[in-house]
């Protein structure tokens, strides 16, 4: 089987396809806007794969059995200022979609979003892919489910989009992996390439509320101990705010200690959470995070606010690959610039586990329903198949 990826970005999917077809994608394609997140994995294929830039006149001509995707998501991730069916980021999956449907026609294309993208969020962003589907022939499954549910130490929860050549969809396999913890994870690089933490600076000196925890909260504990003895965490419940308002300490307390321990600007940014809290509103939480069992996705912040689990510092860009599923050879170009292009990404293991039900299926290893739209929830273990011909439920059909 020939498998290929449009947009790869830094190149989790397509390397979760590599391990499930065993070879290399014949072919990489993009546009020019995606050249700099696209490098790394050029780098990492020696530049012996062709690539291609769509926008640039240059079009692959060798045709694959299978095209992937990871066009941005920011359109519909809630995570992202101005989500939304209109904000500009959306063009890209259509674009693609009519590219890759229309003039590529593969027996499956399949791609990854933000979670939204399956549910009222994505409703019309889907509608429009969908009916790309249909124009050519092809039928359409939704597939959601979150990282943590295939080996990976992060709930990043996703929105996987396939479409099959021809009337009916696939019955996918649910997953449940083992998982290590995400302390396992950080521990588990070997490499001594690209050991530099992200963010220099010192946790326990240089983030006063991760101070205050460590000196006032816990009477002088070391990173090393506290790490080890807090209690797991609830995805992202786990930054130093979060930890301090579940440990029951007032954000007054807070603020005279940043008072009399140097850190006069705190003191008014406590005074202000309190009130915004008391009125019922949110605050923005994105200090100092401990890694424990398990984290939320990671993506914003994490990577400069994430700490080892042993020592005193943040984590390198090695330790934040890693956290990806990217391989310890894997070399990030020009980190200092683009340690964000990590996490716009699919971790390798999830990627995995959704191009190997893509190769089962062209096996025929799956069962088929004669179906032109069909929803998936991993987390849940459901299934919705309807099929706008008889519009009919076919949820019966299990």
């Amino acid at each position: 089987m020939k498998h290929a990826t449009i947009v790869p970005l830094i190149g989790g999917e397509t390397l979760g396809s590599e391990k499930a077809f065993g070879s290399r994608p014949v072919w990489l394609a993009s546009y020019e806007a995606f050249q700099a997140n696209d490098s790394h994995l050029l780098n990492y294929y020696n530049n012996e794969v062709p690539y291609h830039l769509i926008d640039k006149g240059s079009f692959p001509t060798e045709k694959v059995d299978v095209i992937s995707t990871v066009c941005p998501c920011a359109g519909l991730s809630q995570l992202s200022h101005g989500f939304g069916d209109h904000n500009p980021n959306n063009k890209w999956m259509i674009e693609t979609a009519k590219y890759v449907l229309g003039e590529l026609k593969p027996e499956v294309f399949w791609g990854e979003n933000a979670p939204g993208f399956a549910g009222k969020i994505g409703e019309n962003v889907r509608n429009q892919v969908r009916q790309i589907g249909l124009d050519n022939g092809y039928s359409m499954t939704v597939y959601r489910t979150r990282s943590l549910l295939h080996g990976v130490a992060q709930v990043r929860e996703r929105a996987f989009y396939f479409f099959w050549r021809g009337d009916k969809v696939p019955v996918l396999n649910f997953y449940q992996r083992e998982r290590p913890t995400i302390e396992d994870t950080i521990l588990s690089v070997t490499s001594n390439f690209q050991m530099d933490p992200i963010n220099p600076k010192t946790p326990s000196k240089d983030d006063p509320y991760y101070r205050f925890i460590l000196e006032h909260i816990h009477g002088g504990v070391s990173h090393r101990d506290f790490c080890k003895n807090v209690e797991p965490a609830k995805a992202r419940g786990q930054d130093v705010l979060s930890y301090i308002e579940r440990v029951g300490v007032d954000y007054d307390e807070v603020a005279e200690w940043m008072g009399a321990n140097g850190y006069p600007k705190e003191v008014e940014k406590c005074k202000g959470r309190k009130a915004k809290i008391a009125a019922g509103g949110n605050i923005m939480r994105r200090g100092t995070i401990v890694p424990r069992d398990y984290i939320g996705a990671f993506v914003g912040h994490y990577p400069m606010m994430l700490t080892h689990p042993v020592e005193d510092r943040y984590i390198t860009y090695r330790e934040a690959m890693t956290i990806m599923g990217l391989p310890q050879d894997f070399e990030l170009l020009n980190p200092k610039k683009s340690a964000n292009h990590i996490c716009q990404n699919v971790p390798v293991s999830t990627a995995h586990d959704m191009a190997t039900e893509v190769r089962e299926y062209l096996e025929g290893k799956r069962e088929l329903v004669s179906s032109r739209l069909a929803f998936q929830y991993n987390f849940s273990r459901t299934n919705e198949f309807t099929d706008e011909r008889t519009t009919s439920a076919l949820d019966a059909f299990f």
